[in-house]
């Protein structure tokens, strides 16, 4: 009785952080492009982070770009049923300015991120392809600075001025994510 009554508890908990969550990051234009009541937005925090390769690599870089930035972990499997899509979508709409940023969560960090990354293969359109977006190492400060996780997946679109579009938290559907990046570019 007491183990039921705690699953209920936190299950209420946690759909009690999500609305709070997305009420403090979305208003009611998120969906819309940037262009529409852009200076309603919030703007999304900069930062500096290393790639994989040892890079500094920040935020402010992609200005000019509308920009998908996934907080992943190699442990995450809803993480890998979306990397597929992100491939797809770097290939389709990255010569239109768009791009994705995936900030690995690893908490090992480059030590089990690099290897992951370099093996790992997806099928994207029945080809096995490799990620072919920045992959950066990042942490705890990083996403409180986006409001904090509740879990992985969590991608936010960022419009060409830096604006917080829309925040995806958990595995979402591939439509939900094409009709947005659309809207936007």
């Amino acid at each position: 009785m007491k183990k039921n009554l705690f699953l209920v508890l936190a299950t209420l908990l946690l759909i009690t952080a999500t609305v709070v969550v997305n009420k403090r990051w979305l208003s009611n234009d998120a969906g819309k492009p940037a262009t529409t009541k852009a200076a309603n937005l919030p703007d999304a925090p900069n930062f500096s982070l290393k790639d994989l390769q040892g890079s500094d690599v920040s935020l402010e870089q992609f200005r000019g770009k509308v920009v998908l930035v996934n907080f992943w972990a190699t442990w995450c499997g809803p993480c890998e049923i979306e990397m597929p899509w992100f491939i797809d979508f770097q290939q389709k709409y990255g010569a239109r300015g768009f791009t994705v940023v995936g900030l690995a969560m690893d908490e090992e960090g480059k030590s089990v991120v690099a290897p992951w990354v370099e093996k790992k293969r997806f099928d994207v359109n029945g080809a096995q392809l490799p990620l072919n977006y920045p992959i950066l190492l990042a942490n705890d400060e990083v996403a409180g600075k986006f409001g904090g996780l509740i879990g992985l997946p969590t991608s936010l679109l960022i419009s060409r001025d830096g604006k917080i579009l829309k925040r995806f938290i958990g595995l979402v559907g591939h439509d939900t994510y094409v009709k947005a990046i659309e809207e936007n570019l």
